[in-house]
């Protein structure tokens, strides 16, 4: 039975010392995959159910310099997949994005996000359940997470007027992101016919002047 609640600090994974081994380079666009990165460039972390799909989202918006998939949001260090999915790391899926806000809004990626899951669904996405699949948001300063939280606001009364369910997408601050193993970086690019779960409610999501007015 997947396990639906997150342990604690006590009850997690001891883990592991050694980061995980990667590409040196994005198997879609060649940008290298680890940083430091260019000072124009900014960052951000989503979790979205399986990351497979996530990742190939991002991807392909135009501004987007980079992306890798790993773990975040637990307490165990250096996660294996196995690890994460067995409910005691804590950690869940998500993407790491690096992007150019002069050609791509934080605001974009967050509608995109919103968009292309059911943040209601708690521990799971789908078919897909377990901790490991539960949507968050991880902020980067406390820019992002004012923008994420009004997001959210908004994107609550889309789905309301929808008569959709309350958002359970966790909005917190990034502590580390871990990479995921080498066979998971862009992994429907290398496996085109693979497993993708994603899928959305249906609801768009304001942004922009809309998206203060309906949070206001």
């Amino acid at each position: 039975m997947k396990k639906l609640t997150l342990p604690t600090e006590s009850e997690a994974l001891a883990g592991r010392d050694v980061p995980m081994s990667v590409p040196e380079h994005h198997f879609v666009n060649g940008a290298p995959l680890r940083g430091p990165f260019a000072d124009n460039l900014r960052e951000a972390v989503f979790a979205l159910g399986c990351f497979w799909g996530a990742e190939r989202v991002f991807w392909q918006l135009e501004g987007v310099f980079v992306t890798s998939v790993g773990y975040a949001g637990g307490v165990t260090p250096n996660p294996t997949y196995e690890q994460v999915c067995s409910g005691d790391t804590g950690h869940t899926e998500v993407v790491h994005v690096v992007f150019d806000p002069s050609q791509l809004s934080y605001g974009k990626l967050l509608k995109t996000f919103w968009e292309n899951h059911n943040p209601t669904q708690g521990m799971r996405q789908g078919n897909d359940i377990g901790t490991q699949y539960r949507s968050a948001i991880f902020t980067l300063d406390d820019t992002q997470q004012a923008e994420a939280r009004r997001s959210l606001a908004a994107y609550q009364i889309e789905l309301n007027n929808a008569g959709l369910g309350r958002i359970t997408t966790e909005i917190l601050p990034l502590d580390i992101y871990y990479f995921a193993e080498d066979y998971h970086q862009q992994y429907l690019a290398k496996n085109p016919g693979g497993y993708c779960g994603l899928g959305g409610t249906g609801v768009s999501c304001p942004i922009g002047l809309d998206l203060e007015k309906k949070s206001a």
